[in-house]
C-alpha cells in the first residue's frame, strides 16, 4: 500500500494495526485493514458510507473485538476488552453523539464519569467533589485550547452547537495522553463554528497529541490532515497526503475510479 514515508524501525507508530478483520455473520465489515497514526499528526480517515470506517474506529477504541489482527500502541501490543480499556490508555474518542450533559455545567461536563474528590476526609468518607478544583482546572485547560466560552459555569444546554462540540473536544485533550479520535467532529455546524472547532484541533496537534480525523467533510479534510487513510469495502485502499492528491484524486479512490 503506497504510503508517502515509511516509518523507521525508531520511530514506531502512536496506534497501529495490522490486518484487522472483522465479520458480522455473512457481512464482512473488516477486511485485513493496516492502519499507522504517527507521533504528532492529524490522519484523516475517510471513505463512503459501508466503507468500513467505523468498524475500524471502534476496532482501535475497544467498542468492539476484532476476529483477527493486532493492534499495537507505541509498538506494544494491546488486547481491548472494552472502551474504558482504551481510555486508561491514553485514548480518548470524541463521538458524534458527544455525550454531553445539558443540564450541567461546563466544568462538570469536561469531568463527566472522571470526577475528583476532595482531599483528606470530606472526600474519603464524605465523598465531596472538588468542584473548585475542576473548575480551575477546566478554566486553564480552555484557556491553553485558546477555546472561548461564555463562562465555565454555563450550563452546557445554553451553549451553541460549535460550543458543546469544542467542550467535547476539550475534554478529550484533557485526559487524552495518547491520542484522540475525533468522528464527524463538524457535522451540522455552521461555517463559523466549525472553524472554531477545527482551530482547536489544530491546537491540540501543536500540544503535541496526535488525532484521528473521521469526516465526509473533503474541504475540513484537506485544510487540516497531513495524511489520509481511505477506506474502500472493508480495506484500506490507500494513504495519501493533501500535497501529493487532490480532492478529486481522493473521491475517485473512494469510489473505486481510481487507484492510488
Amino acid at each position: 500500500m503506497p504510503v508517502d514515508t515509511p516509518m523507521t524501525a525508531a520511530q514506531p507508530p502512536v496506534l497501529e494495526a495490522r490486518n484487522l478483520i472483522k465479520h458480522y455473520g455473512h457481512v464482512t465489515a473488516l477486511d485485513g485493514v493496516d492502519f499507522e497514526l504517527r507521533a504528532g499528526e492529524i490522519l484523516a480517515v475517510v471513505g463512503d458510507n459501508g466503507a468500513g470506517k467505523s468498524s475500524l474506529i471502534k476496532a482501535l477504541t475497544g467498542a468492539v473485538r476484532p476476529d483477527s489482527g493486532e493492534i499495537l500502541l507505541d509498538g506494544k501490543p494491546v488486547h481491548f476488552k472494552g472502551p474504558l480499556d482504551a481510555r486508561h490508555l491514553g485514548i480518548e474518542t470524541v463521538y458524534q453523539d458527544l455525550a454531553v450533559a445539558p443540564a450541567l455545567d461546563i466544568a462538570s461536563n469536561l469531568f463527566l464519569g472522571r470526577e475528583r474528590r476532595r482531599a483528606g476526609i470530606m472526600g474519603s468518607l464524605f465523598r465531596r467533589l472538588d468542584k473548585k478544583g475542576m473548575r480551575e482546572e477546566a478554566e486553564r485547560s480552555m484557556a491553553e485550547l485558546k477555546f472561548r466560552l461564555p463562562s465555565i459555569t454555563s450550563a452546557v444546554e445554553t451553549l451553541s452547537g460549535g460550543q458543546r462540540q469544542g467542550v467535547a473536544v476539550a475534554r478529550a485533550a484533557l485526559f487524552a495522553k495518547k491520542l484522540a479520535i475525533m468522528d464527524e467532529p463538524t457535522a451540522a455546524l455552521g461555517v463559523r463554528e466549525t472553524g472554531q472547532v477545527l482551530e482547536l484541533i489544530r491546537t491540540i496537534r501543536e500540544r503535541g497529541l496526535p488525532v484521528v480525523l473521521i469526516s465526509h467533510n473533503m474541504p475540513n479534510v484537506f485544510e487540516l490532515a497531513d495524511r489520509i487513510h481511505i477506506m474502500r469495502l472493508g480495506r484500506r485502499a490507500a494513504v495519501v497526503t493533501p500535497k501529493t492528491h487532490s480532492m478529486a484524486d481522493v473521491v475517485a479512490i473512494m469510489t473505486g475510479a481510481a487507484q492510488a
